[in-house]
């Protein structure tokens, strides 16, 4: 699971507990600038192929932690739970999507595209 919260102009994306692990990764710190926006999609979450493990932990139906690469995407993913899943799109940041799973989807959809900076 991943926590988030805005300080100043970055999001900071927290990797909690064995996700760590799962994951590779124990945060993430993200310019607003270069978010595009957060919204569930339960469908693309869906299919076994989630890309090529650069490094990470898959067991479909299970998890998908870590680095992915997807079409030529670079994707970073921590999800167990689809239901709370939620996509951040992202330009000019090493990846293209953050596929992440937070306790309330809702409030993390509604901080995220609330703290986006507009150019």
């Amino acid at each position: 699971m991943v926590t988030i919260s805005k300080e100043e102009n970055n999001f900071h994306f927290k990797v909690e507990g064995l996700h760590k692990l799962w994951a590779l990764k124990s945060q993430l710190t993200i310019p607003t600038i270069n978010v595009v926006r957060a919204y569930q999609d339960r469908d693309a979450l869906n299919g076994w192929w989630k890309g090529i493990r650069m490094p990470g932990t898959h067991v479909p139906g299970l998890i998908t932690a870590g680095t992915f690469y997807q079409s030529g995407e670079k994707i970073f993913w921590d999800v167990v739970n689809k239901d709370n899943a939620i996509i951040i799109d992202l330009e000019d940041e090493s990846y293209k999507k953050l596929i992440i799973e937070v306790k309330n989807p809702s409030d993390a959809i509604e901080i995220i595209n609330d703290g986006i900076e507009f150019v």
